[in-house]
């Protein structure tokens, strides 16, 4: 198996251009968009010793509305569903394998008058009060939604630079481009997920599923 994992656990955080304002306190995971099982598409995540915590083995089946983050020995963490009836692109994120009360609400950004914005999460309380103005929704601190905004994330997940900002404008997890080890250059497939103690773990790397749904290759193959 290529070795895409970080080796090099003294690396600082500020080593890249886009960089997070955090500390050492941070983790920082290498996101592999590939599953391990064969016959089978999707993300494999590991810690800063190469250990696996995360996987999605039922990526590609996206045209169900529903992807599922796992952890390593394969328990549901996270589900990951699209809303149905929405104007938008929004989805909805649940404990484990649940289908009742979710916990936030993912909106992709629409309004072309900020595009430094891609997405912000709510809380799921919300979600069934949502109405046809859900897919108006800003990023400006008078959006309708904004009691209960919970992130907001910027940058561009295209170039695989992009920062989750709580409601103090905080950075809590971030999206780097994955440098070359040895010789070896990684594509866009292999990157960098930082994440402070700020946010769960398994939140934030359910936001870089959402964001390669919403602006990744995949999301023409999902539909």
């Amino acid at each position: 198996m290529t070795k895409v994992f970080p080796n090099n656990l003294s690396q600082r955080l500020n080593s890249t251009p886009c960089s997070p304002d955090g500390n050492g306190d941070a983790a920082i995971l290498t996101v592999w968009k590939k599953s391990l099982l064969l016959n089978c598409n999707g993300f494999t995540v590991f810690d800063g010793k190469g250990n696996l915590v995360f996987r999605v083995d039922n990526y590609l089946a996206g045209h169900k509305g529903e992807i599922v983050l796992m952890d390593a020995g394969g328990k549901p963490l996270l589900t990951i569903r699209r809303k149905r009836l929405s104007l938008g692109d929004n989805w909805l994120v649940y404990d484990g394998e649940t289908a009742v009360n979710p916990r936030f609400l993912v909106r992709k950004q629409v309004n072309i008058l900020n595009t430094k914005c891609l997405a912000n999460v709510s809380s799921g309380s919300n979600s069934n009060n949502d109405n046809d103005e859900e897919s108006g929704i800003t990023c400006s601190s008078s959006s309708t939604s904004s009691k209960n905004l919970l992130y907001q994330i910027e940058g561009s997940y295209t170039q695989r630079c992009c920062a989750v900002l709580d409601k103090k404008r905080r950075r809590v997890a971030e999206i780097q481009r994955k440098e070359s080890v040895g010789g070896m250059t990684f594509g866009l497939d292999v990157f960098r997920l930082v994440v402070q103690p700020e946010i769960d773990a398994p939140l934030a790397m359910a936001l870089v599923i959402l964001l390669d749904q919403m602006f990744g290759s995949s999301r023409r193959l999902s539909h």
